[in-house]
């Protein structure tokens, strides 16, 4: 049986390794973890009926027990025998979107423990498209309970190295399916009132679920965070994303010069006083900062090649021993929102406007 967290001889195997996705169902099956590709991030999966198994995920993750789980699925047939109902908007929702980065938040069934679910009586619901994921689903024959595959706190991993800068022995096996697509994590839906909310931004967008279901509003929690909010989905309430550097974002509407000249003002100030420094840059402006470790993001109006690179971008502050980190805002695309959600959690709200 897989019963420790701690100390485990983590087995690292190929997305590609027909016989690895068999031990790694097995491992689930009985109760194991096992970190996964999908086309988000990269998953901590587990038995999501089994509430044993999903404490091994809190504990190897360092996570708080009031976050919730998703519960990863492969058929629509799932979601009927998960939730206690489900409205005609999210039928609508998981036609448009699945397989695909959109999580639903519904009333759950007993069959899905209160460990999984963070003690709510919802479920967060989503069907990956990433072909591993699916495979690992179907194969193990169980639902798969999985947040990102970091340590609580720490950027998402986007590539198998991450997941093994994290959770090496401390869980089970690690599927190596190469570098994600999307990068960031997936959009949560909340259908059980009356109109629809967005408790997570992501790569799909307020105006593409509006496009299917009409009205849907934006918890205002993401625009303004509370730490005595009891979170309803991943990424909520706590610290997220965070290198171990302080993250201060520099905004001037779209004013790019403005915010060139205060960031190599403020990397001149750093390291006059002996700090290591980074700039987090779009790369239009990468030329013209004045800073030894200047990291090129992506391309200030597609969205995608940023929320790509973000999480890595953000590791990579760590590797070189960033103790300053400066960020343009990044919100100048299609993606702006759901990346700079996670770029102001990483910078724990830290803004500098100039004018």
């Amino acid at each position: 049986m897989y019963t420790q967290i701690n100390n485990l001889n983590t087995e690292i195997v190929s997305g590609d390794d027909a016989l690895a996705i068999a031990r790694a169902s097995d491992i689930l099956r009985q109760g194991g973890l096992v970190a996964f590709p999908t086309e988000t991030v990269y998953g901590l999966g587990a038995d999501a009926l089994n509430s044993d198994a999903s404490a091994k995920i809190y504990a190897a993750k360092g996570r708080p027990s009031d976050n919730p789980l998703i519960v990863h699925i492969a058929d629509t047939k799932a979601v009927y025998e998960l939730a206690e109902s489900v409205p005609e908007k999210a039928v609508m929702l998981m036609e448009a979107f699945w397989p695909g980065p959109l999580t639903v938040i519904l009333n759950k069934k007993n069959i899905v423990p209160d460990g999984t679910t963070g003690g709510l009586d919802t479920v967060a619901i989503r069907m990956p498209s990433h072909p591993v994921a699916m495979k690992l689903i179907k194969e193990s024959g169980v639902y798969i309970a999985a947040p990102s595959a970091n340590t609580s706190g720490r950027p998402s991993p986007t590539l198998a190295e991450h997941v093994i800068e994290d959770m090496n022995g401390r869980i089970d096996m690690i599927i190596d399916g190469g570098a994600v697509g999307i990068g960031i994590e997936s959009t949560i839906v909340d259908l059980t009132g009356e109109i629809p909310t967005i408790l997570r931004p992501g790569y799909i967008t307020g105006k593409m679920l509006e496009e299917i279901i009409g009205d849907v509003s934006i918890d205002r929690a993401i625009i303004e965070p509370d730490p005595n909010l009891r979170p309803k989905a991943p990424g909520m309430k706590y610290t997220h994303y965070a290198p171990k550097g302080e993250v201060t974002i520099v905004e001037s509407g779209q004013n790019d010069k403005k915010v060139i000249d205060k960031i190599n003002s403020l990397i001149a100030e750093k390291t006059a006083q002996g700090f290591k420094t980074a700039v987090i840059a779009t790369k239009n402006n990468a030329p013209y900062y004045n800073c030894d470790n200047v990291l090129i993001v992506g391309e200030a109006d597609k969205g995608v090649t940023i929320s790509a690179n973000l999480y890595a971008i953000l590791r990579k502050c760590d590797t070189i021993g960033a103790e300053y980190i400066y960020s343009e805002a990044l919100n100048q695309n299609e993606l702006g929102g759901a990346i700079m959600n996670r770029l102001l959690k990483a910078a724990g709200h830290r803004v500098i406007k100039v004018h």
